[in-house]
């Protein structure tokens, strides 16, 4: 193949978009158009395609980065599907290294959101070039002539050169596999998705390769196969290669080692196909490079050359993780020692470039990540793996800059029935956020932007779901770091702490329930020193929820039968890693999650707040 077809042949494009735009349905319109499935398979009639780890569909949302490629006439499109939440921005930043361009999705109704901006910063850091598609314009409330307004002041903002302001915009319903180059004056026509395909060949360029230099790949993603080892996933930089060539690997450290290509992949769909060469310009998947690692090159051995680093930007939030202690430890779990966990940390490290880790200095393991959500998916993901641990309060990481303690500040938008304004201002206000801008919406909603430290977020969106009655829809993304500000208040009333082992019964919650809120149901087995649920007052106190009713006569027996219980509130894994203080743990197994106290003795707790 001559380096001419190849580049005229060959597109890469990373789509981005915040959380729920309809990215990942837009892929999966694409795949099916472009007839990479035949009708008769399962993919065929399915949604969200692209979406295949359980946590995705669950939440909705894109964790992991994933690469596809669909034909459309003779060029070949690879398809970066890149996270759209900024906790996951390690995923960002080292795919959108594979591509040329970006087919920015933004929602019609909601417009720009927080991490639209964040991950729009990155590409055009990068120097791809952009295409917005306006996504769900059938949308009642659609607003889209405001929407591509704030557009391009987003752009302008961001922008690191002016050619990057002059950018195309289409409309889409993605969900109904539809798009157009001009707004529709009525969105249920038919329509298909090639105004996006040929935007694609017209706007983005093609890889400027270089086939006849050596070979040179920086390795972007990983995946481990059973069978095979792992697949080093990245963009090729120049030259081609074949199966059972010896390249080097430039380890990060500096160290070089040699290495044999066993098998070489390229996207088709949602396949790997085995290929005999692979040149310049596209995605491939390399097999037999046991020890490559992120961030590291793959060179032709006669002329080793390394590649810049991705930049990973540091982490904001750590938070420990260990064995669990609690009484019932050892129960629930398949994997519960100290060394398992250890283990499985370390197999995240390789793939999870974001993630970092050190020992503690009681031994745990304390993980830093890029906020709450990517350090909570991979807790959870170790509890569906058979996994037992605890965990401790996320903390905010700090840094020692000029002498001066820094911490980070992040941009904060809260999406909110007009109604709650106020309540919602008042308890951002309590945590020193600073509010800078406010928008009605149309639909009686108001989007309020604050600038707010980390520390101030934590513990926040529990606040705010219930000051709104579960309207409010918080976003934020890391800004800077600046000199610590002023102490928060505790924010958190005590906790109602279980005082003796067993299981609950109606009638002991019943007497909890009037002290506060209860998070468990009759029942539950509990322990000394489990939190079971939330005091209407400030400081801990001591329930008996094992209390059974004294029987004095035969007609008292049938009296628990009055007792109204009101229904529990089950706090999810955020909620409750939001719920910790200092003091507290949460226990983490793969059928229970469970409150606790640090110190499970109440005399010893006692004698820890003296």
């Amino acid at each position: 193949m001559e380096a001419g077809t190849l580049e005229m042949n060959l597109r890469n494009v990373a789509i981005i978009a915040h959380v729920d735009h309809g990215k990942t349905t837009l892929v999966d319109g694409l795949l099916k158009q472009s007839k990479t499935f035949r009708e008769n398979e399962a993919a065929f009639s399915q949604t969200l395609i692209m979406d295949s780890n359980d946590q995705e569909r669950e939440r909705g949302i894109t964790i992991l980065a994933k690469n596809t490629a669909v034909k459309y006439g003779d060029t070949k499109i690879n398809i970066i599907d890149t996270p759209g939440h900024a906790d996951f921005g390690g995923e960002v930043e080292r795919t959108l290294n594979m591509a040329d361009g970006a087919i920015l999705v933004i929602d019609a109704q909601e417009g720009p959101m927080p991490q639209t901006k964040f991950v729009l910063k990155k590409a055009l850091e990068l120097g791809l070039k952009p295409i917005v598609v306006i996504n769900k314009i059938d949308k009642p409330n659609a607003r889209i002539e405001e929407v591509i307004e704030k557009t391009h002041d987003l752009f302008l903002d961001l922008a690191t050169d002016s050619d990057q302001l002059d950018f195309p915009i289409y409309y889409a319903v993605a969900r109904g596999g539809k798009a157009w180059e001009e707004i529709p004056d009525n969105s249920e026509e038919i329509a298909d998705l090639t105004p996006v395909f040929e935007a694609i060949l017209d706007h983005i360029p093609a890889p400027d390769v270089l086939t006849d230099e050596p070979f040179q790949m920086l390795v972007t993603q990983l995946d481990p196969d059973s069978y095979q080892g792992k697949h080093a996933i990245g963009r090729i930089r120049r030259g081609s290669i074949k199966p059972g060539t010896t390249i080097t690997l430039m380890k990060k450290d500096g160290n070089e080692e040699q290495a044999r290509i066993d098998k070489v992949y390229v996207s088709q769909g949602l396949k790997l196909v085995e290929v005999e060469e692979a040149h310049a310009g596209d995605i491939v998947s390399l097999t037999g490079i046991k020890n490559a690692g992120i961030g590291e090159t793959l060179a032709d051995s006669d002329n080793p050359e390394v590649l810049p680093v991705i930049d990973i930007e540091e982490p904001t939030l750590k938070m420990s993780v260990g064995a669990n202690t609690s009484p019932f430890a050892g129960m629930e779990g398949q994997y519960v020692t100290s060394r398992q966990i250890l283990e499985r940390i370390e197999r995240e490290l390789e793939t999870n470039v974001s993630l970092r880790m050190e020992i503690g200095e009681s031994g745990d393991y304390v993980l830093s990540g890029r906020g709450e959500l990517h350090l909570s998916v991979f807790i959870e993901n170790l509890r569906r793996e058979g996994y037992e641990m605890q965990v401790g309060k996320p903390q905010v990481i700090t840094k020692d800059i000029g002498g001066k303690v820094h911490e980070p500040i992040e941009e904060l938008t809260i999406d909110v029935d007009t109604e709650y304004v106020g309540a919602v201002t008042g308890e951002v206000g309590r945590r020193k956020g600073i509010l800078f801008g406010q928008e009605e919406g149309s639909d009686g909603s108001t989007r309020l932007h604050f600038e707010i430290s980390t520390r101030g977020i934590l513990g926040l969106r529990n606040q705010l779901l219930t000051l709104s009655r579960g309207t409010a829809i918080m976003n934020s993304m890391f800004l800077r770091f600046q000199p610590v500000g002023a102490p928060i208040p505790r924010m958190r009333n005590g906790a109602l702490v279980a005082s003796e082992s067993g299981k609950s019964v109606a009638f002991g919650l019943n007497n909890a329930q009037q002290r506060g809120v209860i998070f468990i149901n009759p029942q539950t087995p509990v322990y000394e020193g489990m939190v079971v649920g939330l005091n209407s007052r400030e400081g801990d106190l001591e329930v008996n929820v094992c209390k059974e009713k004294k029987l004095t006569n035969m007609r008292s027996s049938g009296a628990d039968d009055a007792i109204d219980l009101t229904p529990p509130t089950i706090l999810s894994l955020e909620q409750s890693l939001d719920f910790l203080e200092d003091d507290e743990l949460l226990e983490v197994t793969p059928t229970s999650q469970r409150l606790r106290k640090k110190l499970l003795n109440p005399t010893d707790r006692k004698r820890a707040r003296k």
